[in-house]
């Protein structure tokens, strides 16, 4: 329940298109989630961020996401790892 009011919240700001593009990201799997949440957003309605000068738009909100954060305009956050050292009594 928490995490539909953080994206309400989020979703409430206006964002603001990155001047510096995020950095590439090496990891597919990481690539897929960072998409699909952008996709997500797309889809409850957040603005392009791509410019439509280039050519033709993709229409479906996945592709239009994956190319967001191919061109880096799609900045994430990745959690530090937890350490498992701490035993569970």
């Amino acid at each position: 329940m928490d995490d539909v009011n953080e994206i309400a919240e989020q979703s409430a700001e206006i964002p603001e298109i990155p001047s510096e593009p995020a950095p590439p990201i090496e990891s597919r799997f990481l690539f897929v989630d960072v998409a699909a949440l952008r996709a997500k957003q797309l889809r409850r309605g957040a603005r392009l961020r791509i410019v439509s000068e280039e050519g033709p738009l993709p229409h479906k909100a996945e592709r239009l996401a994956m190319e967001e954060v191919r061109r880096g305009l799609v900045y994430y956050d990745v959690p530090p790892e937890r350490s498992h050292s701490k035993e569970r009594v």
